[in-house]
């Protein structure tokens, strides 16, 4: 719709100037002294209205799409919801529909300044290759984003650890998978080395070992220490008694190893 309008009304002045442009210069010609000076200032005179024109047009232009982006980002919001699509999803699907709209209106808007979009699309083109190519990390990590939400090793609100970091997932956007630690630190991570790394996801099982060392002072009662620790473990029924839980001492009696299996709460977003 608005390279439409933008076309019809970049040709309709185009015409109408070509017109104009050939009875100034022949006047200009024809013309001498005052006459000649008058004829030009004319002349500036019109191109100062034709290029307020052509801003007036490409401001409109913006505005209306700008609107109409927001409108068909909150479509494409709603449609998502109402298909029930995974959240990972929803998220880089809305910033690739945003970047793309945003990157059409940017050559409606150059269009109606008066440059040929024929001619800024090859300019584009070829630009792209060069930044393609420098940004051949962005590529990598675009691709990566698509293969995480494909295979999906992780979703959003999953607590995972990669890159020396863990957090739970609160966005998988284009290039980056954002994480909230525990101490409410946001991280960007890049999506290549999330695909092509290892990833430990917390929250694709519904139990978890947990290995605990015990320190015991020489002289205590080793044989009670271990019967309350297992009184403790028997007593909680988040602890599995399948595959059962361990209190051992080691060869030295100076720690307790307890190890145990425990059910741990699943969050389904989406």
């Amino acid at each position: 719709m608005l390279l439409l309008f933008q076309a019809t009304a970049t040709q309709l002045a185009d015409s109408t100037q070509i017109v104009a442009d050939k009875l100034m210069e022949e006047a200009i010609a024809n013309a001498d002294g005052l006459d000649k000076l008058s004829l030009i200032t004319q002349q500036l005179v019109d191109f100062g209205i034709r290029a307020g024109e052509r801003i007036l047009i490409a401001t409109l232009v913006f505005i209306v799409g700008r609107f109409l982006i927001s409108m068909l980002n909150r479509f494409v919001g709603r449609l998502m919801d109402r298909r029930k699509v995974d959240i990972s999803i929803k998220t880089f699907v809305k910033s690739l529909v945003n970047i793309l709209l945003t990157i059409l209106l940017i050559i409606s808007v150059v269009g109606a300044l008066g440059v040929e979009t024929t001619s800024f699309a090859a300019l584009l083109a070829s630009a792209g290759v060069a930044v393609g190519m420098a940004l051949s990390g962005n590529l990598q990590n675009f691709a990566g984003g698509l293969i995480v939400l494909l295979f999906k090793p992780y979703k959003v609100g999953d607590w995972i650890e990669s890159q020396g970091v863990s957090g739970t997932v609160k966005e998988i956007q284009i290039f980056h998978t954002i994480l909230t630690t525990g101490d409410n630190k946001v991280i960007y991570i890049p999506n290549g080395a999330m695909s092509s790394g290892v990833v430990t996801n917390y929250n694709t099982q519904t139990t978890r070992r947990v290995e605990w060392i015990v320190g015991v002072d020489y002289g205590e009662d080793y044989n009670k220490v271990q019967q309350i620790v297992r009184d403790i473990l028997t007593a909680d029924k988040r602890i599995l008694t399948d595959p059962q839980y361990m209190v051992d001492f080691p060869s030295f009696f100076k720690v307790l190893k307890v190890a145990f299996y425990y059910l741990i709460e699943i969050k389904i977003t989406g």
